[in-house]
């Protein structure tokens, strides 16, 4: 470039398609050997290294991207593979998106999302998190819609800068509860489309006009139990609000959305359960719940209030502590590692454990993930 005739008496090369912060990372690396990167500026370094057939830079953007790629900032990475055609992030991006839909759809950066963006993301049949959920993001979105257009944030307005897109929320797949206390007092619903999906809901009438009924496929849970078998003996192991836990690490990202646990060995039973996910003293997912099992050995799978991205050869801690009084079973013939399907987990035992629980036997059978 600098020696062809596109430089002929003149000093200066215009680069139009190249960002100022994109230019200063590629000569920075070319001169000094550094990768200097941010969310803000990984793809279109991306395009500048294809652009100048800088292969080594292409696979310092990707590894970046893929690394700190996250619910909060994935709207914001996924409009701009949109807008610049990289298929391979994109898929990267809605991978996060379907298995941390809530987190995702509650960012800041959810409301900056274009419109043919938007639409592609309610579209989608994978989306691991409640319609009613999606509905409130939407008239998040609407808002800050009406505020770029300069508009009153009126229900009707809200209404009018959605359009089309209000039909793609599964309005009539909304659970009936949240419905009546949520979406049918928000005043973006016409009175005869709330009338119509109430009546829907409780006389079975005809679906409302223009709205999708049945709910969305989700995402397909995987399960990866450690334990060849289970056993219960008298007297060897009941819940006494100790902590069970066990630290693992997998070979790939993936999304951790719950845990599987023993109940009782002696018939019917009910705890008050709290089960964590911490990365070293940081817990970055949690549940309080209670557990209702039926004396059958079995794994009872409790999800996460929200699934947790983890990033792999990371070892992260899986902790549960019940409260009941009742025998219950264990697993016994623990592995150190296994494979489920594509992903391999390594176990390892866990300082926290003080009911134990451990690699060979205990509690916590089951790592329930999204891949």
């Amino acid at each position: 470039m600098l020696f062809s005739n596109t430089c002929k008496n003149t000093e200066e090369i215009a680069l139009p398609d190249m960002q100022p912060d994109a230019f200063l990372a590629l000569m920075k690396y070319i001169y000094c050997d550094e990768v200097d990167l941010t969310v803000a500026t990984v793809l279109p370094t991306y395009q500048a290294a294809k652009k100048f057939d800088l292969p080594h830079l292409q696979h310092a953007c990707e590894d970046y991207l893929i690394a700190n790629l996250n619910s909060t900032n994935v709207c914001d990475l996924l409009v701009q593979t949109r807008r610049l055609g990289e298929t391979g992030f994109d898929e990267h991006c809605w991978r996060v998106v379907d298995a941390a839909a809530a987190r995702a759809l509650r960012s800041a950066a959810f409301c900056r999302l274009d419109r043919s963006t938007l639409d592609a993301l309610l579209q989608r049949e994978s989306l691991a998190v409640s319609e009613s959920t999606i509905f409130d993001a939407c008239l998040t979105w609407a808002e800050a819609e009406c505020d770029r257009r300069g508009l009153v944030s009126t229900p009707m307005n809200k209404r009018c800068v959605l359009g089309p897109s209000l039909k793609l929320v599964r309005v009539p797949a909304i659970l009936l509860e949240d419905f009546a206390n949520g979406a049918a007092q928000s005043g973006v619903l016409t009175a005869e489309e709330v009338k119509n999906i109430f009546l829907y809901h409780t006389a079975g009438i005809g679906p409302p006009e223009g709205f999708i009924i049945h709910p969305r496929v989700g995402l397909h849970a995987h399960r990866c139990l450690r334990f060849q078998s289970a056993a219960s003996r008298a007297n060897q192991w009941r819940y006494k609000g100790r902590c069970d836990s066990v630290q693992f690490a997998v070979d790939q990202r993936i999304f951790i959305a719950g845990l599987g646990l023993y109940g009782s060995s002696r018939g019917p039973a009910e705890y008050a359960v709290t089960i964590e996910l911490k990365l070293q003293a940081k817990v970055v997912a949690q549940t309080e719940t209670r557990l209702s099992t039926d004396g059958s050995d079995k794994p009872f799978s409790l999800l996460f209030d929200e699934p947790a991205q983890v990033e792999p050869d990371t070892f992260y801690t899986a902790s549960a502590v019940l409260h009941g009084s009742q025998l219950s079973h264990f697993g016994q013939d623990g592995l150190p590692e296994v494979q489920c399907g594509d992903v391999t987990f390594l176990f390892q035992g866990s300082p926290e454990s003080t009911n134990g629980t451990g690699v060979q036997g205990g509690q916590i059978p089951e790592i329930v993930f999204y891949s």
